[in-house]
């Protein structure tokens, strides 16, 4: 997002804490300044003059996190932001983003933003939570505009590298055949859709940015399998085995400090179906998301193998 609204010219301000890795924009011609969201004496030097305010921080979803510390980031931290934005002179608009995973696994057939939330786990369920913020304050006055991408992936991503290193490894597994479904969203989509978020959007909508079409795990697998020139994976646990080794994983890693291979929450994310429709940004935007998987992972494949972070396919 910063360099795509350096490309167009805007001028970008970043909050960054002092121990935050900024490689990412080297040589982009960032103005940064030094906060954190859950530190609200930080907010207004930084916000003010703003006219537009993209608030992409956040927790992700990792085992070992509190959902109290959840909540402090990603619901107080928005509370934070919108309340300073609120009493700016500037009177900028605000995007904040959210997540599709505000809906909860999926019920019905690609739900749209209209449908009710239904969080189904800590990070959910903060998310969920800073959406009602969002609204709350929408509803005070705020120029609020809430974007929902989906599972993103892409270059610059480390988030899901895990997934790409397991089954060029070998190791990756499906839970219950890895027919539940998931919404990819790669960088460059989500990106244009959340500058058409803040460009277009309505004050108090909220706007669903997912890929092309759903896919399943199965089929997500197979695509990076091909792309990595691996075989597919083919190993398979029932949901129950798969909970039940997590918790043993995570258990030892609370005791050795180390990164469990296998988390419950992993386990949750594998053996459930998310998805949504993205008609709405269609309809009101422009949006449509160009990028279809097997495209999005061979540019994710090739960059991560740029970096050193996944061996050379084989020929």
């Amino acid at each position: 997002m910063a360099r795509a609204l350096v490309e167009k010219g805007a001028e970008v301000h970043a909050l960054a804490r002092s121990d935050s890795d900024r490689s990412m924009l080297n040589g982009w011609p960032i103005i940064w300044h030094e906060g954190d969201i859950t530190r609200p004496e930080t907010l207004t030097p930084f916000l003010n003059g703003a006219t537009e305010i993209i608030h992409a921080a956040g927790c992700l979803g990792q085992a070992g996190v509190s959902e109290d510390e959840y909540l402090r980031i990603n619901t107080r931290g928005v509370q934070n932001v919108m309340s300073t934005a609120l009493q700016l002179a500037s009177r900028p608009r605000v995007l904040h983003i959210s997540t599709t995973g505000v809906l909860g696994p999926l019920e019905a057939e690609l739900p749209e933003e209209d449908a009710p939330l239904a969080p189904s786990n800590p990070y959910e369920r903060s998310k969920a939570e800073a959406e009602k913020v969002a609204q709350e304050f929408a509803s005070r006055g705020l120029d609020v505009v809430i974007a929902r991408p989906g599972f993103l992936y892409g270059p610059g991503d480390r988030h899901v590298l895990g997934l790409f290193k397991a089954v060029q490894s070998g190791w990756f597994f499906y839970i219950d055949g890895g027919h539940h479904v998931c919404h990819p969203s790669f960088i460059s989509d989500a990106v244009n859709g959340i500058l058409l978020c803040l460009k277009k959007g309505r004050g108090g909508e909220a706007y669903h940015l997912t890929g092309p079409t759903p896919v399943t795990f199965r089929e997500f697998a197979n695509i990076i399998a091909a792309a990595l020139s691996v075989k597919p994976p083919r190993l398979n646990l029932p949901r129950l085995a798969a909970h039940t080794a997590a918790y043993s994983l995570e258990a030892i890693s609370y005791v050795t400090g180390k990164h469990p291979p296998l988390s419950r929450s992993g386990v949750a994310f594998f053996s459930e179906s998310r998805a949504a429709s993205w008609r709405k940004a269609k309809d009101e935007l422009g949006y449509i998301p160009a990028c279809d998987v097997a495209k999005g992972v061979s540019c994710t494949v090739l960059w991560y193998q740029k970096q050193g972070w996944l061996a050379p396919s084989r020929n």
